[in-house]
């Protein structure tokens, strides 16, 4: 299975566009038969995932395009014929098919592309090109559309911006970004409700937000090879506990079954990031390690090892009848969520939560424990979720408290992750790999005293701003 890292910006064009004179040279012209897949709930579409088979010069390829963060999506390609997804790709979308239904054409696209590769010097910079698209109904055109796509070759994202602005300033205009399929189909995500919506209205939508997160991302923690993946899952278990925890005074035990399983789910996902922030942490310290690198690299394949097998318990979950219970229970309690009781707005529950950490901030030592200053972190968090909840349509002061809120869980996350670098490298560190360990322990502690140094000025700045927020 290919696999390729995909960056790019979708522009739209009015009748007549022209690209201006670019420097590089120009892209042989393609023309090649989109027919898109989804399940009947669009569900694929809903989440940001993309599965195609595309003919072209009579080679059939089916493609599967997985969200990442910003614009960069990951694309899969596997040899298949028109009968059904090849195996490896419908293997990681399992939990749309058991949930959703199968899988059946939903469109097909036939497109004419043109353009030009991009060129810094020898260096390809970028390929931007035009698609001329036509909506088939029966082989025959039923409608379609233009629009610029700028998809980075070697370059990276201040040379998109800079190509961007530049076909922007030719007449190209700003889209909504998303994939052709969307496009045709009109398939939207639901936006936030107004500022002035009732606080069940807010929680329904940010619940929804979370369970397409968890749908949206369940390929790419199966596929397994971006670490994001399993961080954006695993936040999207902590959003909604955090939700779940905040509105419990007004919802009783509604959502508490969810919240326990949320926890089971939450409790597999993090010794899986976990070991992905050490690992990527330490293997950077250890290539500057000189003659202690080789010992180093010990250290850091046993990590790697003790990854490997708690990632064999998150497939086993997620392969698991209490997980799709999980999601279906997840969708059942949006639908039926009751209107919150007591007249209690979003807003009173960021204060609540900023509230609970102005508390635990002001019980802090000068100096204090490790765990306590977790602690705060932790409710520093639970602050933030709840800001976010209260911030949906808000305005530029709920902004800046979430804002302040993120730099504070920053700062002390990384205060915490130098806490459990040194324990996991004592624990590690056997005679061969003791020097090593206690070099790679030191550089942990110099973290460590750097967050403790900035930690207050974080959460004075958060309380600031969510005073400022709310008052």
């Amino acid at each position: 299975m290919q696999t390729t890292l995909e960056r790019e910006l979708k522009l739209d064009l009015d009748p007549g566009f022209e690209l201006p004179a670019l420097p590089g040279e120009p892209l042989p012209g393609r023309v090649f038969t989109s027919t898109y897949h989804d399940t009947p709930t669009r569900s694929l579409a809903r989440s940001g995932i993309t599965l195609r088979r595309r003919l072209e010069n009579g080679k059939s390829l089916w493609q599967l395009k997985l969200p990442r963060a910003g614009l960069a999506r990951i694309e899969l390609e596997e040899p298949g014929g028109p009968a059904r997804a090849p195996e490896p790709l419908a293997r990681l979308l399992a939990t749309h098919l058991v949930r959703h239904g199968k899988l059946g054409p939903v469109a097909t696209l036939r497109t004419r592309r043109t353009g030009v590769r991009v060129l810094d010097g020898e260096r390809p910079v970028a390929d931007v090109t035009i698609d001329i698209v036509d909506v088939l109904d029966a082989g025959h055109s039923a409608g379609g559309f233009r629009e610029l796509e700028v998809e980075l070759v070697d370059g990276d994202d201040a040379d998109l911006d800079r190509l961007g602005k530049q076909l922007r300033r030719a007449g190209a205009r700003r889209s909504a970004g998303v994939s052709k399929l969307v496009r045709v189909l009109g398939v939207a995500r639901p936006g936030p409700p107004p500022a002035d919506a009732p606080l069940g209205d807010h929680l329904r939508h940010a619940l929804a937000v979370q369970l397409r997160e968890l749908e949206g991302h369940d390929p790419g923690v199966r596929l397994g090879e971006e670490p994001e993946d399993v961080h954006d899952f695993r936040v999207a278990t902590r959003r909604s506990r955090a939700l779940i925890r905040a509105t419990e005074p007004m919802l009783g035990d509604a959502l508490a079954p969810l919240g326990e399983e949320l926890k089971w789910l939450a409790g597999i996902l993090g010794p899986v990031r976990d070991l992905d922030v050490l690992i990527d942490r330490l293997a950077g310290e250890v290539a500057a390690l000189g003659t202690d690198e080789p010992a180093g690299r010990v250290l850091v394949e046993s990590l790697a090892a003790e990854r490997a097998a708690d990632r064999d318990l998150l497939l086993e979950a997620l392969e698991s009848d209490r997980y799709r219970a999980l999601l279906a229970g997840f969708e059942e309690a949006i639908a039926t969520l009751p209107e919150p009781e007591g007249g209690i707005a979003a807003a009173d529950i960021a204060r609540d939560g900023l509230r609970r950490l102005r508390r635990a901030a002001a019980e802090l030592a000068p100096d204090p424990p490790d765990d306590e200053l977790h602690a705060v972190r932790i409710r520093a968090k639970r602050a933030r979720y709840a800001v976010e909840l209260a911030a949906l349509g808000g305005g530029k002061a709920e902004a800046r408290a979430v804002d302040a809120l993120k730099r504070l869980q920053d700062v002390i996350g990384e205060h915490q992750d130098a806490v459990v670098a040194e324990a996991r490298l004592r624990k590690l560190a056997r005679a061969k790999t003791a020097i090593a360990a206690g070099r790679l322990i030191e550089r942990e502690r110099a973290r460590k005293a750097a967050m403790r140094a900035a930690y207050p000025r974080a959460i004075k700045d958060a309380l600031s701003a969510g005073k400022k927020a709310f008052g």
